[in-house]
């Protein structure tokens, strides 16, 4: 059951991703263009998915246990720290430069578009420098 409401989980982002425009990195780009030929439309796509989030977040805040009778693990880390604001930045500037995410860059997987290959496989080359770093800061 559980690998199931996962699948059905990511196959519900994904498509949300395809139908919003999130996976086309000129879209995203146009958004990103504020003095430009902005494109507003990613901004009620935001926050229609923050709306659509309260409800959930709230009611989970409040369980001991998920749905499915996992514990419930949500973020406990409240301050602004450097780590958090420099890996916003590179997020925020790895966005900017290639308009792509890395869910929107997994849902594009299967288009067989070289650039969101590249795009995956760097992401994970990140993680792994992220990896290694974190084992050798933590004896």
């Amino acid at each position: 059951m559980l690998k199931l409401t996962a699948f059905m989980a990511g196959l519900l982002f994904g498509l949300g991703l395809l139908l919003s425009g999130m996976t086309n990195p000129t879209k995203v780009l146009a958004f990103l263009d504020l003095a430009g030929a902005w494109d507003p439309s990613l901004a009620l796509v935001m926050i229609g998915a923050i709306g659509a989030a309260i409800g959930p977040i709230t009611w989970a805040r409040k369980q001991t246990g998920s749905l499915l009778g996992n514990p419930m693990q949500l973020p406990t880390k409240r301050e602004l720290d450097r780590r958090l604001i420099g890996g916003s930045l590179v997020f925020g500037v790895g966005w900017g430069i290639a308009g792509i995410c890395p869910g929107p860059a997994v849902a594009s997987l299967l288009t067989g578009h070289w650039q969101f290959i590249v795009f995956v496989l760097a992401m994970l080359a990140g993680m792994g420098v992220f990896t290694a770093l974190e084992r050798r800061r933590i004896p």
